[in-house]
């Protein structure tokens, strides 16, 4: 947390299980106003559960989301499993996201009129369109989604999202199905708004080279606990966890980096490995150059986070306490 600074979002200690697999297991993290919090890990790490808890598309099995209350009551000290509209989601697949018999100006419209009836629901629709770089927004009202390109068809979704003027917006992969091309459009927005509003962006990605365009804090997840945290440019050029560094290697940012390549696939959620759960694909252990003693720790032990610096934490025995 930034000195002074009251979080927007606190999640501690959040399990969620669906029958005997942990999907997230024990996550914590925080995100505060106006900044973007990238949350990177392999397909399998938890990090989709994560965020629909937040948002009260699904309910933990136990922990805490303490998430700011409209009207600014201050946090509510209990999960929150309720739509909130300072809340709102953008998904990976705005095509799959977008109801193709509506409008571009009904889909956007919709939220205000389940949450408001707002009497000025057309200026607000046009102000949320145009913020999302749809202009002039009167032009795209009467259009259907498929009128439009896939990066417009983004947009949209991003107009439906912050005409409820969230202060978080979750985005799951927001760009990971747009050609390479508009992808860099798409997160110069996303960062736009966030400058220009204040919000709040929790965004989730396997591509830990995204966190070099727009995020302010990295936290790296891992069979549904998070591993390390810290302010991007800290992570990327001194990441402490080996699995972090490991997701690094292969950016191609980090050229300079040896690569390392990860034996086998994240493992079963159901069947969580005792002790630190990287360690049956950890390079370091594997390589022998661990001091017999942590060594040792590795496979009984689970290490918690270890603080690394005023803003940092990794959870790893490697790291020096």
């Amino acid at each position: 947390m930034r000195a002074g600074v009251t979080n927007l979002v606190e999640v501690e200690d959040l399990h969620v299980h669906f029958g005997a697999a942990r999907a997230v297991d024990g996550a914590s993290l925080h995100v505060t106003p106006g900044e973007v919090l990238a949350l990177v890990g392999e397909s399998g790490s938890g990090k989709t559960t994560l965020i629909r808890a937040i948002q009260g598309l699904q309910k933990p099995t136990s922990g805490q989301i303490r998430v700011e209350a409209v009207g600014g009551d201050g946090p509510r000290p209990k999960i929150q499993t309720i739509f909130n509209p300072s809340v709102q989601m953008v998904f990976q697949d705005p095509t799959g996201a977008l109801n193709p018999r509506q409008t571009i100006y009904e889909i956007v419209a919709e939220g205000l009129r389940i949450q408001h009836g707002d009497g000025n629901e057309q200026e607000r629709v046009a102000q949320a369109l145009s913020r999302a770089g749809l202009r002039p927004p009167e032009r795209f009202f009467p259009l259907y989604p498929h009128e439009v390109s896939g990066g417009q068809r983004q947009r949209v979704v991003i107009a439906g999202a912050m005409v409820m003027e969230p202060r978080l917006l979750l985005a799951d992969e927001p760009v990971a199905s747009l050609d390479a091309s508009i992808r860099g459009e798409i997160l110069a927005l996303m960062r736009r708004l966030v400058d220009e509003t204040g919000l709040a962006i929790l965004v989730v990605t396997h591509d830990l080279g995204l966190a070099w365009n727009i995020a302010d804090r990295v936290a790296v997840m891992y069979l549904g606990r998070i591993v390390e945290t810290g302010p991007t440019e800290q992570i990327l050029e001194n990441p402490r966890h080996p699995y972090t560094r490991a997701l690094l290697s292969v950016v191609p940012e980090t050229r300079e980096m040896e690569q390392q390549i990860l034996i086998g696939e994240i493992p079963d959620p159901a069947r969580i490995p005792s002790g630190c759960r990287f360690h049956p694909r950890c390079p370091l252990l594997q390589s022998g150059v661990l001091a017999p003693e942590i060594a040792a720790r590795c496979p009984t032990d689970d290490p918690g986070p270890t603080a690394v610096g005023a803003e940092s934490a990794a959870a790893c025995w490697a790291v020096p306490a």
